[in-house]
């Protein structure tokens, strides 16, 4: 994880900069969340109000590729993530400043009352227009864990964002869910971000069957063919496997296990 900079440590040319465009900073708030970025921060200013800023310095890579990354998919996301308002480059950074979500972190657990927020943003996000710009393949991700014939079961062109941990999906003011952190896309098939949200409600509980009651309602679902599943499901469980261990990986490999079972529903 990169280390974390609060606003008066970057670079003053930086922050007169961003004040440049905002107006003076009036209030900061430290968001702790995020592994892909070295500033991550609300800042209140006097022109523009509250804007999230995320940075990174250049000389991080593969910080700068997630910063990119979202860039290149901002305007294909409008609705279903925040709008990029302001870039910034001075000072051995690259900053973006995105429209603020007031609001909370989705609560995934049963009997949530974010469950109709949910699956209208999941709706939306089936209905994202396919990008014309380069992106990862979803089965480049899983390279090192792939066996033969899972990367062509694993092709799309539908733009997903892959990480729908709790923290990247934030429920505004409206009662709409926003999903931020765009930093990860993928292209492949439809219906891997709807089957990832099924498995994190598992995670926080749900049962299986609930949370795959919940999935087949969903039309991402209807194109899901059993091989492509098959593929997803089982390369997931052996990357999850290398990265924690067989016994730690045993509760999240069996939620995406129980994919399988919505193929036959």
């Amino acid at each position: 994880m990169p280390e974390r900079f609060h606003w008066d440590q970057l670079p003053a040319g930086l922050r007169a900069v961003v004040e440049g465009r905002t107006g003076g900073v009036t209030g900061i708030a430290p968001v702790g969340e995020g592994l892909n970025c070295s500033l991550a921060v609300v800042i209140r200013t006097r022109d523009e109000g509250p804007l999230f800023l995320k940075g990174v310095r250049t000389s991080d890579p593969a910080g700068l590729d997630g910063l990119r990354h979202e860039e290149r998919v901002n305007e294909l996301v409008r609705g279903v993530g925040p709008a990029i308002r302001y870039r910034f480059e001075s000072d051995g950074w690259r900053c973006l400043a995105f429209a603020h979500v007031e609001g909370r972190h989705v609560d995934y657990e049963p009997g949530t009352g974010d469950l109709d927020a949910l699956t209208r943003t999941a709706r939306r996000m089936y209905e994202l227009p396919a990008p014309g710009v380069a992106l990862p393949r979803l089965a480049d991700r899983f390279a090192a864990h792939l066996r033969p014939g899972e990367a062509d079961a694993l092709q799309g062109a539908h733009l997903l964002h892959t990480d729908t941990n709790p923290h990247n999906v934030l429920m505004g003011a409206s009662g709409d869910a926003y999903v931020v952190d765009w930093a990860m896309p993928a292209l492949g098939p439809a219906w891997v971000d709807a089957a990832y949200l099924a498995t994190w409600l598992m995670t926080y509980g749900h049962a299986p069957e609930d949370a795959l009651a919940w999935l087949v309602g969903l039309p991402h679902w209807r194109e899901a063919e059993r091989t492509a599943v098959e593929a997803f499901v089982n390369v997931t469980c052996r990357s999850w496997t290398a990265q924690v261990g067989e016994e730690d990986a045993v509760l999240g490999n069996a939620h995406f296990r129980h994919l399988l079972d919505a193929t036959r529903q």
